[in-house]
């Protein structure tokens, strides 16, 4: 077992347990390991283009924390098994899946670095309580959970300040079906053959407001459970990606040094259809 994460084998005895005993099992072993600074865990926490893409590859090509994806995004769940060798002959939705996934899942976001690399969205934070209570065989909040299952988490939320521009890039990526692109400009996430994007103004005004609930949803749980997130914005992302990996790496405890020589390997969508669309659903919103 890689250093500073936390052993499966035990949830089979510990479904046997009284929820009380299972409980105390968790936070005697959650808070021997957050009196420690060291994170053994990272969960990037974002909402859709908002730039964790770019972050989470920066990061693994680091080769020092991890390789953080969305493993609890509820429709991947199959792929990433049959990826993993995770079986699939009782289906996803029993406690001896969610044991073995999580197992994998924590090999695989770890990469052989000791550090284990996480992105969720706001709307998948209810499927992977669900599945880390199956796992765990208790019922308990999120971030207890997310401890017992990874140990010390380091939470890094990262938002977009221009919303109606995040919203405009998932609408076109919706359309098109075109997620992300390599820095030379091949593809990287999505279709090679593409339809030409339409504005659609009320889809946009739709995405807009899931946007902005999602962002307000993220603040309300940070506010919840105490919990104060290593904070980046997509506009400083992209301004400066080495500086926000060295302010990760240095919260993780990892060489700061590290950051300097990755290369940035995505390249930015926003055009001028964007910049089109935008003026034109401003102008169309302040008519109304």
């Amino acid at each position: 077992m890689e250093a500073g994460l936390l052993d499966f084998a035990p949830c089979v005895q510990m479904a046997r347990l009284p929820p009380l005993c299972r409980l105390c099992m968790i936070w005697s072993t959650t808070a021997e390991a957050c009196m420690t600074e060291n994170h053994s865990a990272y969960l990037i926490c974002g909402t859709p283009r908002s730039g964790t893409t770019l972050l989470c590859e920066m990061l693994y090509r680091s080769g020092i924390a991890g390789r953080p994806n969305s493993y609890f995004r509820e429709v991947d769940i199959t792929w990433w098994a049959g990826q993993w060798g995770v079986s699939l002959s009782e289906g996803t939705g029993g406690p001896s899946f969610d044991r073995a996934y999580l197992a994998a899942m924590r090999e695989a976001a770890s990469a052989g670095t000791g550090i284990c690399g996480l992105r969720i969205m706001y709307r998948s934070l209810k499927d992977a309580g669900r599945r880390m209570e199956r796992a765990l065989a208790v019922t308990s909040d999120l971030p207890t959970l997310f401890r017992a299952a990874f140990g010390p988490l380091l939470y890094v939320y990262i938002s977009r300040d221009d919303k109606l521009g995040q919203a405009i890039s998932l609408v076109r990526a919706e359309q098109t079906g075109l997620w992300h692109l390599n820095a030379d400009g091949s593809v990287l996430e999505g279709a090679e053959e593409r339809p030409d994007p339409v504005y659609d103004r009320n889809r946009i005004s739709t995405v807009l407001a899931e946007l902005e609930e999602d962002g307000r949803a993220w603040e309300a749980f940070f506010a919840a459970h105490g919990i104060a997130p290593l904070r980046l914005t997509y506009e400083g992302l992209t301004a400066g990606p080495q500086r926000a990996l060295m302010e990760i790496f240095g919260r993780l405890g990892l060489s700061q040094d590290a950051a300097k020589s990755i290369a940035v390997p995505t390249a930015k969508m926003a055009d001028a259809t964007s910049r089109v669309w935008a003026e034109r659903f401003e102008t169309e919103r302040g008519a109304r």
